[in-house]
């Protein structure tokens, strides 16, 4: 079922999640919902406060990367619980969008290489590096479940720059091609 995905300046995206008990399976519909929510919405990556679940888990799939990188890893997995226990490596600057964020994209900067523990949607737990766009799109996701945004990472001015258009999101006059959820 494809779910409404929450947009800038719905409270649940500013909430820290909490821990999912992995031996209660009743979140495995809700992993299956958010990959058909995020593939119809042209994503790579939905947490759970995007979908209005205050919940530390999200979905990721590169390979909508590979076209456009074609030395990315595929990787396709639920992240249920993560921690990353370590980033290191070059400073990696991509420009990055959001699904909670329609129609804004801003050069945000993350490390190269990431460690991370997580369960996966079978339950299994997982210790593993990740790194390149991967790891870029586990930190963005991962960030939602603590309770912030890409543009979190930008400097002051880019936020002045950016603040009619965030705005404009939180009081729902912006448009996307998705279902979207606002106040």
């Amino acid at each position: 079922m494809i779910l409404p995905i929450y947009v800038y300046g719905e409270p649940v995206l500013r909430k820290t999640a909490e821990e999912v008990d992995v031996e209660n399976t009743d979140w495995k519909p809700l992993v299956a919902d958010m990959y058909e929510t995020m593939y119809h919405a042209g994503g790579v990556g939905l947490a759970g406060p995007q979908v209005g679940k205050s919940i530390r888990l999200f979905v990721i799939d590169s390979e909508p990367f590979k076209e456009s990188f074609p030395n990315v890893r595929i990787y396709k997995s639920a992240f249920i619980n993560p921690v990353i226990t370590k980033q290191w490596g070059d400073d990696f600057v991509f420009s990055e969008g959001c699904l909670s964020l329609p129609r804004i994209n801003e050069d945000v900067v993350r490390k190269s290489q990431i460690h991370v523990e997580f369960y996966d949607e079978n339950g299994n737990f997982h210790d593993e590096d990740f790194d390149g766009l991967v790891a870029r799109i586990i930190q963005h996701e991962y960030d939602h479940l603590d309770g912030k945004v890409f543009v979190d990472h930008l400097s002051q001015i880019k936020k002045m720059v950016l603040k009619r258009q965030l705005s404009d999101i939180a009081n729902g006059k912006t448009c996307a091609a998705y279902k979207t959820h606002r106040k």
